[in-house]
């Protein structure tokens, strides 16, 4: 899964609970996060990713990360999850 070619036709899950949700039951196949989103957050997912084997990709900003997914806010977070 390329960043690049955006999440719009992925089968994802956007959000800092959603996504700690798919990474816990084992649907997670990759996590997006942005950099510049709160390190407190962000880091529980990081470390829950890592214990769990899931690949984490980071992007620059929140508002990329939106966009890439199709919405028109910023996203802390994205989970790509098993179809």
């Amino acid at each position: 899964m390329s960043y690049d070619k955006g999440l719009q036709d992925a089968n994802i899950k956007i959000g800092t609970k959603q996504t700690m949700r798919m990474v816990e039951l084992g649907q997670a196949v990759e996590v997006y996060v942005a950099e510049d989103a709160d390190s407190r957050i962000t880091s529980k997912v990081i470390a829950l990713c890592k214990k769990a084997g899931v690949k984490v990709t980071y992007v620059d900003t929140m508002r990329n990360l939106g966009k890439a997914c199709g919405i028109e806010v910023g996203a802390a977070m994205v989970a790509v999850v098993n179809e």
